[in-house]
């Protein structure tokens, strides 16, 4: 084979192997997420609008954003940055995940973040559907304001505030560990 034919031959091989494996070159920096990955070690992760992603023992050197419409379910990932979920369907993060930022899910659907280490906040904000915080170890604050789909917090270790605001249903819960105050509908939690 002459170099060039097999250095175009690799290349093909090694844009197979990316389609395969769920993961669509953005550019450099950003990968994008459909379908499934695991084991890998991405830059920043992106959730397309309208697409799911399933992750399982990734990190994520920078930050994990969830688009309109989309679906997360990622388990034991290791995330430098913040995990940021505007719109989207569905979040979940689960299993002994860590995040070295803030985790943030806005004007979205359900979600459930259970067993995470977070060094910032867990924020909850005008989500419709059912939300969870579970057995979380949380270095900020957790907040769930003007949530519609039902709020339950439990089990959480928080170094900061635990505050809930106009929440309908108002948050349940118990169980939780808060070196801060525990402020408004939160304050039996």
């Amino acid at each position: 084979m002459h170099r060039a034919e097999l250095i175009r031959v690799t290349a093909i091989v090694a844009l197979a192997l990316l389609a395969a494996l769920g993961m669509r070159p953005v550019h450099a920096e950003e990968t994008a997420c459909v379908g499934m990955l695991v084991g890998v070690t991405v830059d920043n992760l992106r959730v397309p609008s309208g697409k799911i992603c399933t992750l399982d023992a990734i990190r994520v050197k920078g930050t994990l954003k969830v688009e309109r419409d989309a679906t997360l379910y990622a388990r034991q990932v290791n995330v430098v940055g913040n995990v940021q979920a505007e719109n989207a369907k569905q979040v979940s993060v689960t299993s002994d995940s860590t995040v070295g930022g803030s985790i943030q899910i806005k004007q979205g659907g359900a979600a459930t973040v259970h067993r995470v280490r977070v060094t910032g906040d867990i924020l909850f904000e005008s989500n419709s559907g059912p939300l969870r915080a579970h057995e979380n170890r949380v270095g900020g604050n957790l907040q769930a304001f003007r949530n519609r789909g039902g709020v339950r917090i439990a089990g959480n270790v928080i170094d900061g505030k635990l505050q809930c605001k106009e929440n309908v249903p108002a948050p349940k819960g118990s169980n939780n560990l808060v070196k801060g105050s525990k402020e408004d509908q939160c304050r039996q939690l």
